[in-house]
């Protein structure tokens, strides 16, 4: 190792030390040897130059290494430099993905978990520990059946062994939730198959069903035939002098009380939201429109979506008594802000169209708490009014009898739907969202809601957009004209206590 570091260090100088040497050579040659054959002096001097030839080259090749090796520095930190941009780059998309992962995983409304072939949870989101009302560490590595109720883990186990040989399976049953609340759900037991095909766990879905309208557009018709409904048996029986219904499928039978429902809706386990109506036309000085949304307390702490507990207030025709509760609601604030110009839409059920006293409730209700009767409006689904129109005559015109206003909601273009306009006295027509979401890409859909505005000019009627979401969608809405809009690129729903007169 020593030779060949002194060999490195002496042969790069070997020309430089043998000029040297050539230089003292002719020196001594001039001053002390006079007689010296001229030859050897020539011969002398013929060396030094060929040595300083070489010391130049030596030099020459010198320099263009040391600028070939700056070039490949400048090349080397260029691409340190890029792989650093691009690394901190990737780093940062890996970092927003884990957020929007985590974000989308910890807030869809679905109950999420992941168990493996012993039926230990390895995973499960936020949605899933709210249900159960258990910490992550109570839930972590355990066992179905320690956390969870025979009633939730009974047909996961039932159906473990057709997971775990490869098989999705779908089914549908009722819950209740920890404060005793039923929930229809909708439940997928996915299996996680390895490299060789071979069921290493399984993911379960559960999603809570919300109301389903009746309505299906005339586009999506062809392309998207009504799937049949599971069959429900309503099961009578006797308790405490109650009538209770239970929906019953064929794996299983829940127990669902009407007198649970009505409790909650006497009791008051309800939040309204009101979601803002913005014109569209810089010139309006209308009043303040808003629709109001209501939801479960559950619902408020993100552990169900909004109105997923509906189906079991309308299949027990409960709807009537709910509806009362928001007008009722709503009428107690229009009492205690006398001075609000807010007109707030109510959604009316189908139920409540058919309902012949819910109107006098109404006019017993504005006399009482002296309010306006033009604060409320009246929105009536354009399925519900197809599906009894005689009722929702009558009921439009006697809420029109008080003073209060009508809402034809969800209209598209159907000769059905129009010809609601000669029956019915409306003094709002909502355009179906399905419509307006598409103006900007569908020019068959944007003709559609142009011809809708013309046809509620024609009557005098007021034109709302439903389904909102963006600038661009606004600035086509109000280049046709549309009156109002709603949606989340509007305004988002807010609790109806943070309204301010």
């Amino acid at each position: 190792m020593r030779s060949i570091s002194l060999s490195r260090i002496v042969k790069p100088s070997l020309a430089a030390y043998l000029a040297l040497g050539l230089i003292i050579a002719l020196i001594i040659n001039v001053f002390f040897f006079d007689e010296v054959v001229l030859h050897w002096s020539a011969a002398l001097w013929v060396c030094l130059v060929l040595v300083q030839i070489v010391i130049i080259i030596q030099q020459a090749r010198t320099e263009k290494n040391i600028k070939d090796q700056e070039n490949q520095l400048v090349i080397t930190k260029e691409r340190l430099a890029n792989e650093i941009k691009h690394r901190l780059w990737a780093e940062k998309v890996a970092s927003e993905s884990k957020i929007k992962s985590l974000f989308i995983d910890e807030n869809i409304p679905v109950m999420l978990a992941y168990f493996n072939t012993d039926l230990r949870c390895r995973y499960h989101n936020r949605i899933f520990r709210r249900w159960f009302g258990l910490k992550p560490d109570q839930i972590d590595e355990r066992l179905l059946t320690e956390f969870s109720s025979d009633d939730f883990s009974s047909d996961i186990t039932q159906c473990a062994a057709e997971i775990l040989s490869g098989k999705t399976v779908h089914n549908e049953r009722v819950l209740k939730s920890t404060k005793g609340f039923p929930y229809i759900f909708t439940e997928q037991y996915v299996p996680h198959l390895n490299n060789k095909g071979k069921a290493i766990g399984f993911y379960t879905i559960h999603t809570p069903r919300t109301q389903e309208k009746n309505r299906v557009s005339l586009k999506n018709k062809a392309d998207h035939p009504p799937k049949p409904e599971p069959k429900t048996i309503i099961e009578i029986l006797p308790t405490d002098g109650a009538t209770q219904y239970a929906p019953q499928t064929a794996s299983q039978k829940p127990t669902t009380t009407a007198a649970r429902i009505a409790q909650a809706i006497d009791g008051g386990e309800f939040n309204l939201y009101y979601q803002h109506i913005s014109p569209l036309k810089p010139s309006s000085s209308a009043a303040s429109h808003y629709e109001i949304l209501i939801r479960m307390n559950e619902e408020d702490n993100n552990l169900m979506p909004p109105g997923s507990f509906l189906p079991f207030v309308d299949q027990f025709n409960l709807m009537p008594q709910l509806d009362r509760w928001i007008v009722n609601h709503i009428v107690k604030w229009l009492s205690t802000h006398p001075k609000s110009q807010s007109i707030f839409c109510l959604n009316v059920a189908k139920d409540t169209l058919s309902d012949r006293v819910f109107p006098d409730f109404i006019q017993e209700q504005i006399k009482n708490m002296n309010v306006i009767p033009a604060n409320l409006c009246f929105e009536i689904e354009v399925a519900d009014a197809e599906a009894n129109t005689t009722d929702t005559i009558n009921f439009a015109q006697r809420i029109h009898d008080l003073g209060c206003l009508v809402s034809l909601c969800s209209f598209n273009d159907d000769p059905s739907s129009v010809a609601l306009l000669d029956k019915i006295k409306i003094d709002y027509l909502k355009i179906d969202g399905s419509l307006i979401c598409n103006i900007l890409r569908d020019p068959e859909d944007l003709n559609k809601v142009i011809s809708i505005h013309k046809l509620a000019q024609k009557s005098k009627n007021k034109t709302i957009a439903e389904l909102v979401e963006t600038d661009d969608i606004v600035a086509k809405l109000q280049e046709i004209g549309i009156d109002y809009a709603q949606g989340f690129g509007i305004a988002k729903a807010h609790p109806f206590r943070d309204l301010e007169s």
